[in-house]
């Protein structure tokens, strides 16, 4: 597969701009999935089974993240994105390791700048104590307003970073002289950690009660299912 057009790869950073906003903006539709994300952008780079196969990786391992009041979590809207930008045109699922990898460290590089957009919100609202404290409606429009704007600049900055860095690997991975064995070895081992803390989410979460029960009706079913077809 030859690389990606600009119309594309601005197509998948501005996605990933709307998926960032997503997450703790508006609409907060889900639209931040990296199940979602990746289906879209490998449609929008015309490989949907790229970005289908590091969407499905990646929502194992946020399927483990609460992204609910002040908790800690990374940000897998653009490293979704970004990822599937390098994954695009591969042969077969077993070579998107390497991208799995740069999404990971995305996703790190995202959260941190969740906290940096909430620190800069609280900064705002300690200026403005006084006038908020009056009641005043435009006083508190405006205070929104510039809140969601910052998170669109930090979106917008965080899925260009995300797919200039998916082309970087693209480009450079076949370079580095590692073979198909070595993705597939890391594909393996990311693809494995991602099953076992989702696994291990899904058993806490149930408890120990019915539910846990027919989480494992369902393992077994899907085991079943797996293996018989």
């Amino acid at each position: 597969m030859s690389e990606p057009s600009l119309a594309a790869l601005a197509g998948v950073a501005a996605w990933a701009t709307v998926a960032g906003v997503d997450l703790v903006s508006v609409p907060q539709g889900l639209l931040s999935r990296p199940l979602v994300v990746g289906a879209l952008a490998g449609c929008i780079l015309g490989d949907p089974g790229a970005g289908l196969q590091v969407g499905l990786a990646l929502e194992l391992y946020a399927l483990d993240v609460m992204p609910v009041g002040a908790a800690r979590y990374p940000d897998y809207g653009a490293a979704t994105a970004g990822a599937t930008v390098a994954a695009a045109g591969l042969d077969g699922p077993w070579a998107i390791g390497p991208a799995l990898a740069l999404a990971l460290a995305l996703a790190w590089l995202g959260g941190l700048s969740l906290e940096y957009l909430r620190q800069s919100n609280a900064r705002a609202v300690h200026r403005r104590a006084a006038a908020l404290a009056t009641g005043e409606p435009r006083e508190i429009r405006s205070l929104q307003w510039r809140g969601l704007a910052r998170d669109v600049l930090r979106s917008g900055a965080l899925g260009v970073a995300a797919v200039a860095a998916g082309v970087a690997l693209a480009r450079l991975w076949p370079m580095t002289g590692w073979g198909g064995a070595a993705a597939s070895t890391l594909t393996i081992g990311l693809v494995g950690a991602a099953l076992s803390g989702a696994a291990s989410g899904a058993i806490r979460n149930a408890g120990r009660g019915l539910r846990l029960r027919w989480l494992g009706l369902g393992a077994a079913l899907g085991l079943l299912w797996a293996v018989l077809r």
